[in-house]
């Protein structure tokens, strides 16, 4: 895979640098999305008076918007160009954000987040094949995180404007600050350019004719079972993130007894927990290889589900918190990581889009799981049910031919 970048230890160029900066803040949008849309929840429950199945479903219905999204975009930004689609999936997610505020009834709600999928599904598929066609193979894992560790800027924006804007101002105001992002898609379009990998790429692929549609990452058995698989593994990772992160400041607030600023709190440690993950993953991912990488962060994830059961104090819950977000959400950046160096350049967006997303639209039923679990059982049986999708996660990385082979790179 020819790579138009710089080795280590040089300078990145200025087209490399905006690059990693245009896909971290279109990760921090997307966070900063979930993060108010984490917050928002509980006081939407008490406002619209619905269950927690039914909020559950907004979780749902957001990321089902994302597969569309995926689908629609991936293809997209492998025929026409990364920079233009990526412009086009943030316009569309910050309006469609910004239309919460007019949102006052659950079906208005639902067509909101649905929208603001669409637009965020697109945007990441783009977002990992601009830095996989723009740096060398061995960096990709820790600038992915790099790019998913900027994102945690967006979730501690939202932490510290929810603690502020619910209170005073309810939690539909929220959702302005969403119309923000319109002003990055002007800068992205002024400084970044394509790659000349994806330039070369596209070019052969028009001149042999060849098609670039969803069956490619089917096209063999072997390459079905390996697009199958990583979609397995994106559902556990999603189920956990998403689940976490809509549910975890409900939990704290009810059982801990803690005001949504004192959550908040508590949710700016566990992103810190998050991006030191990230750091300490793509480091490992880079030098050991993925196997390595995603099997400590899965088999610790499967087991760190269970320290917010053994919590007595204020310190105690924070500290929880961070080494949850270490483990659970530190292999985000892994996953676009190692499915752009098992696809080729011609389908790169297409796979990410549709592996990641297809991973979004089931793993974010665990909203409504969890809803459901929290409606009728303990917090154990909840989190035992998070503890048991890592442990299969890692049963099917262990599997993965391609996992093998990137390992002995």
């Amino acid at each position: 895979m020819e790579q138009t970048s710089n080795h280590v230890g040089q300078a990145m160029t200025k087209n490399q640098k905006w690059v990693l900066a245009s896909t971290a803040s279109g990760f921090s949008l997307e966070n900063m999305d979930i993060m108010f849309l984490s917050f928002a929840l509980a006081p939407i429950i008490t406002s619209l008076h619905i269950s927690s199945t039914a909020a559950g479903w907004i979780g749902s219905i957001t990321n089902l918007g994302m597969l569309a999204g995926g689908a629609i975009f991936g293809l997209v930004g492998d025929r026409i160009g990364r920079v233009k689609t990526f412009t086009y999936t943030i316009f569309i997610f910050a309006l469609a954000t910004a239309a919460m505020f007019f949102a006052h009834s659950l079906p208005a709600i639902y067509i909101c987040r649905f929208l603001a999928g669409i637009g965020a599904g697109g945007e990441y598929g783009v977002g990992i094949a601009l830095i996989a066609e723009n740096f060398e193979p061995h960096l990709i894992g820790r600038l992915t995180s790099v790019a998913a560790i900027g994102g945690q800027v967006g979730a501690i924006f939202a932490a510290i404007m929810a603690a502020y804007i619910i209170p005073n101002f309810g939690w539909n105001a929220l959702f302005l600050l969403g119309i923000i992002p319109v002003i990055l898609t002007f800068f992205i379009r002024r400084h970044v350019h394509e790659s000349q990998e994806f330039i070369v790429a596209h070019k052969k692929t028009i001149a042999n004719h060849q098609r670039i549609s969803i069956s490619r990452l089917f096209a063999t058995p072997r390459l079905a079972l390996q697009t199958l698989g990583l979609m397995v593994m994106t559902i556990v990772q999603i189920a956990g993130y998403f689940g976490l992160m809509n549910w975890l400041p409900s939990i704290v607030q009810k059982q801990q007894g803690l005001s949504v600023s004192g959550s908040s709190i508590w949710m700016i440690a566990t992103i810190i927990g998050m991006s030191i993950g990230m750091m300490v993953f793509g480091t490992v991912m880079d030098n050991w290889g993925p196997r390595w990488a995603f099997g400590i962060f899965l088999l610790g994830s499967a087991t760190v589900m269970f320290t917010i059961l053994m919590v007595q104090s204020s310190i105690a819950l924070i500290l929880a918190g961070a080494l949850i977000g270490f483990f659970s959400n530190g292999m985000f950046g892994g996953y676009g990581a190692v499915i752009s160096q098992l696809y080729p350049t011609a389908i790169r967006s297409t796979a990410n889009s549709i592996i990641m997303n297809v991973g979004r639209a089931i793993g974010g039923f665990s909203s409504v799981v969890i809803g459901l679990l929290m409606d009728h059982y303990s917090l154990g049986v909840t989190m035992g049910f998070l503890s048991a999708l890592y442990i299969l996660s890692f049963i099917v990385m262990s599997s993965l031919p391609g996992m093998r082979k990137l390992a002995n790179h």
